[in-house]
Parts: structure tokens; sequence; C-alpha cells
């Protein structure tokens, strides 16, 4: 049905940067919603970033002013540059869609994660 591609993670020094992209394709009519989520080890899973369909971004305290949120709707890929990263930052990053589909099923979706590392 959807199949969300997520990649650009990696290991970094701490303030460094990294963009990580996440690719949506599958019978979609419309992507509603677009987020971030990340989950440290032994942590839970926690909002990182979001952006609606008309482009109104929100984002955790932990991040606003180092992450920027962003979409290309002709794609169906979600963005998300992080500056000025730090060791808390290290987490597996999940990204997460609302759509509806052809079919006019609508429902949340989730990505396999992409692992950010980064060291101190």
């Amino acid at each position: 049905q959807v199949r969300l591609v997520e990649s650009g993670g990696g290991s970094v020094q701490a303030g460094e940067s990294l963009r990580l992209s996440c690719a949506a394709s599958g019978y979609i009519l419309v992507t509603h919603g677009m987020y971030w989520y990340r989950q440290a080890p032994g942590k839970e899973r926690e909002f990182v970033s979001g952006i609606d369909l008309d482009g109104s971004t929100s984002y955790a305290d932990s991040v606003k002013g180092r992450f920027t949120i962003s979409r290309d709707n002709a794609k169906n890929t979600l963005y998300l540059y992080m500056n000025s990263l730090k060791a808390e930052d290290t987490a597996t990053y999940y990204c997460k869609i609302d759509c509806r589909l052809d079919s006019g099923y609508r429902a949340a979706y989730w990505g396999q994660g992409t692992q950010v590392t980064v060291s101190s």
C-alpha cells in the first residue's frame, strides 16, 4: 500500500549537520501531516517535528532553532535538516505520514528508521 524509505542517517561529531529524507510511495491520494520521531536506546519514541499540508510546522523544544523540517509535495518526500547536532540527538529517527489513499482510506504509516549517532 504505502512504503516509506528513509535515508541520510549516519555518524557525525557534535556540532555537525545531517539531512534526513523520507520518500513515500504507493496509492497515496493526499498526504496530510508528515512527522519525524526518534527513539534513543532505553527510551520511548518521542516527537521531533511535524509539518502539515499547509506548511505549518511544529518542533520539540529540544530541537527548536537547530532542526528544520520541510516537505516536497510533488515528490511526496519529507526532510529534516539537523544542525548543531548534540550527543543527546543520538537515536533512531522515524518518519510518519498521515495520508489518504486512492481508495479513500486514511491512515498513518511509519518508516523503518534511520540511525543517527553523534559523538561528543
